[in-house]
């Protein structure tokens, strides 16, 4: 490995035959789907009081508008959190703030108290990218931050978001369970994930992920970026057909650097799918059955 690209992994600095410069610490990122969730609690007394026929109407309608499930869906809730879970999945703000906006203005949820929400947009970074990225700028004798510099960094990303599409913009997944939670990466006075230098978050990063494809076929994980969007940094969704998969890959990933030292977690949300079309059998008190999909 060249003395250059080793200053560029360990401090950030490329230095090469007279060139110096510092290099962005900043990590690569893709970005994808709009991501609402929305946690809501049913008003079971006035739900009860309305007429069957009236009820029938209402779900009709709100089934409709959730649709086939694969960019919205319900989960019911366990926990005191809430009784259900919507997530949504869209192109844009624009079309999420449609979604939510659809909503609110279904006569069912005139029957629901919103408890919580999330806004987030699906993220996919790009630690080992960055580095090769950067290091071949750099190489080059392009300065951070020019007009060559950015050009030449929007031509990778827009290489990867057509290699990365179909994990940009997801459609929910099928899975009986869902587990959402946020999180944060620690910005304390003794241990700050954002001093440390990009090549020591990347290799974190990387060992973190290998645990994380050990459970691959067994839980689908979409992360999602919440920086300026809402309270936390990142919301996670794990989605299964075994619940207790969560507990070990969540656990398992305590033990990596990266989660040990530098991170730290928000409520977790547990629930679990329904159709659109079951909506009927869990306002009426039914957990709606449910079949593996094929495939």
């Amino acid at each position: 490995m060249k003395t250059g690209v080793w200053v560029i992994l360990r401090r950030g600095i490329w230095h090469d035959e007279g060139v110096s410069f510092q290099l962005p610490a900043v990590p690569l990122t893709l970005e994808g789907a709009a991501v609402l969730h929305q946690m809501v609690r049913v008003r079971w007394s006035a739900w009860r009081a309305l007429a069957a026929a009236e009820q029938a109407s209402i779900l009709d309608e709100a089934s409709a508008a959730l649709g086939d499930g694969k960019s919205s869906a319900a989960f019911a809730m366990l926990g005191h959190k809430g009784d259900l879970m919507l997530i949504h999945f869209r192109k844009n703000f624009e079309e999420l703030a449609a979604a939510q906006m659809a909503m609110t203005r279904l006569r069912w949820n005139e029957y629901l108290e919103h408890t919580s929400s999330y806004v987030s947009v699906v993220e996919l970074g790009l630690y080992e990218s960055s580095a090769k990225t950067y290091q071949s700028l750099a190489e080059k004798g392009i300065p951070p931050f020019t007009e060559e510099w950015d050009k030449g960094i929007e031509e990778v990303l827009q290489r990867q978001r057509e290699a990365m599409a179909p994990r940009l913009f997801p459609e929910i997944p099928a899975n009986r369970y869902v587990c959402f939670y946020p999180m944060d990466r620690r910005r304390g006075e003794h241990k700050n994930w954002y001093s440390e230098p990009i090549g020591n978050r990347g290799r974190m990063m990387h060992e973190h992920g290998m645990v994380g494809r050990r459970y691959a076929g067994k839980v689908r994980q979409i992360i999602s970026g919440s920086i300026g969007f809402d309270d936390w940094e990142w919301g996670v969704d794990l989605f299964a057909d075994e619940p207790l998969v969560f507990k070990k890959l969540i656990y398992e990933m305590r033990f990596d650097e990266v989660s040990a030292v530098f991170a730290g977690f928000g409520q977790f949300f547990v629930g679990l799918r329904m159709g659109s079309e079951d909506l009927g059998k869990f306002m009426s008190g039914h957990l709606p059955g449910w079949t593996a999909p094929q495939g």
